[in-house]
C-alpha cells in the first residue's frame, strides 16, 4: 500500500467488492430506490419485539444475504468490522456475538460505512485477511430515543433536520476478482466549526467533507472530472447546496456527477424533512443502488464520503459544538476476463 502525501492510501493489491448484502425499513422500501434493496421490511419492528432488536435484525440480515449470495459460511470469514449509532456499538456487538466471526467495532457516526471498507481492504492489502465483512446499521427510532426524543413524544422539528435511515448494509471484501474494485481511501480528519444545532447535522458535516474531498484530489493529483460520481453521505438537501457553493469557492465545480445518499434514498413527497442520515444512509444507498448501477456499466469510478457528525447526548446536553468526519474510499468497474 502507498502512503500518497498527507491523507490517502493507494492500495498495490487488487481488492474487490465480492458481495453485497442490505435490509431495509418501511420508509426506505417506499422511496426511490427500493428496487436496489436485498430485503424490505414493511413496519419499524422489522418482526422484532422492540427497535433495538429490530436494529440487530436488520444488520444480521444483511450480512447473512451477502454470505449467501457467494455461498460462504460465518467461518470461512476472517474478520467482521462493524458499527452503529447506538451507544458503545450495541447493535455490532451483539450481531457479532451470534455470529462467532473474529470482531472489531468500530465508529465515525454516520461515515462509519467508509471507515469500515477502508480499513479493511488495508488489512487485506497488508496480508493480514482474506475476506472480511464490513457491515454497519441505524435505525430511525433508536436513534431517535438515543439522541433526541422518543418517537412517541412527538415534538416539533425545524425543517433542517434529517430523517435517520432505518436500514442495514453489509459488504464483502476480498481478493477474489469480480466487477467492482477498491482503489483508495482518504481517511476524514475531524473538523468543527461551532454548530451546536443537532437539528442540522447536514450543515455541521460539510466543512468535514470538502477537506476530505480537496485532500483527495490533492493527494491523488485528480480533478472532480476524473469521477463519474462523487456522493456524500447524509448531508442533505441543505449541506449537500452548501458542500457546492464551497467547492465552487475553491475552484472544484460539481456539475451532473455529484449526489447525496440522503437526497437519494427518499422522495421529495417523503415527510423526511432535509432528507436521510444514520450509518445506514451511505451503506444501503452504495451497497445497494451505486454499486448495483457499477455492475450495469452506468458509473466507472465512484468517490464515496461518507459524513458523520461525532457527538453524544451527553455532549449535546453540555452545550458543546458538534465535531464531524469525513471518510472517502474509490470504487472502480474492472473489466471481468472470460
Amino acid at each position: 500500500m502507498n502512503m500518497n502525501e498527507k491523507q490517502t492510501w493507494h492500495f498495490t493489491e487488487d481488492i474487490y467488492v465480492e458481495a453485497t448484502g442490505t435490509a431495509v425499513g418501511p420508509y426506505e422500501s417506499k422511496g426511490p430506490l427500493s428496487e436496489s434493496f436485498d430485503k424490505c421490511y414493511d413496519n419499524l419492528y422489522c418482526g422484532e419485539k422492540n427497535w433495538e432488536l429490530a436494529e440487530r435484525r436488520l444488520m444480521t440480515d444483511a450480512i447473512t444475504l451477502c454470505l449467501q449470495k457467494v455461498n460462504k459460511k460465518e467461518t470461512e470469514i476472517n474478520l467482521l468490522l462493524a458499527g452503529d449509532l447506538l451507544n458503545q456499538n450495541v447493535t455490532s456487538n451483539y450481531v457479532a456475538r451470534q455470529l462467532k466471526i473474529p470482531y472489531l467495532g468500530m465508529f465515525s457516526a454516520c461515515a462509519t460505512s467508509m471507515e469500515t471498507v477502508a480499513v479493511g481492504s488495508s488489512l487485506i492489502n497488508g496480508g493480514f485477511a482474506r475476506s472480511i465483512i464490513v457491515a454497519t446499521s441505524s435505525h430511525n427510532a433508536t436513534a431517535e430515543r438515543q439522541f433526541r426524543y422518543p418517537t412517541e413524544f412527538g415534538g416539533q422539528k425545524p425543517d433542517t433536520s434529517t430523517f435517520t435511515v432505518t436500514g442495514a448494509g453489509a459488504l464483502l471484501l476480498s481478493k477474489k476478482p469480480s466487477s467492482i474494485k477498491i482503489t483508495h481511501a482518504t481517511v476524514g480528519r475531524v473538523v468543527d466549526m461551532g454548530i451546536k444545532n443537532p437539528f442540522n447535522m447536514g450543515t455541521a458535516m460539510v466543512p468535514a467533507a470538502v477537506d476530505t474531498i480537496i485532500t483527495h484530489l490533492e493527494d491523488t493529483g485528480r480533478s472532480e472530472n476524473d469521477y463519474d460520481l462523487i456522493v456524500t453521505g447524509d448531508l442533505s438537501t441543505i449541506g449537500s447546496k452548501v458542500l457546492s457553493e464551497l467547492l465552487r469557492e475553491q475552484g472544484i465545480i460539481l456539475k451532473n456527477n455529484y449526489q447525496d445518499c440522503g437526497v437519494m434514498i427518499f422522495s421529495r413527497d417523503q415527510p423526511v424533512f432535509a432528507g436521510g442520515s444514520g450509518c445506514a444512509c451511505p451503506a444501503v444507498v452504495t451497497y445497494g443502488h451505486l454499486l448495483g448501477e457499477m455492475q450495469l456499466g452506468k458509473i466507472k469510478r465512484m468517490l464515496v464520503v461518507a459524513t458523520g457528525a461525532l457527538m453524544s447526548p451527553t455532549m449535546m446536553q453540555q452545550k458543546e459544538s458538534i465535531p464531524c468526519i469525513a471518510h472517502g474510499v474509490v470504487f472502480e468497474s474492472e473489466v471481468m476476463k472470460e
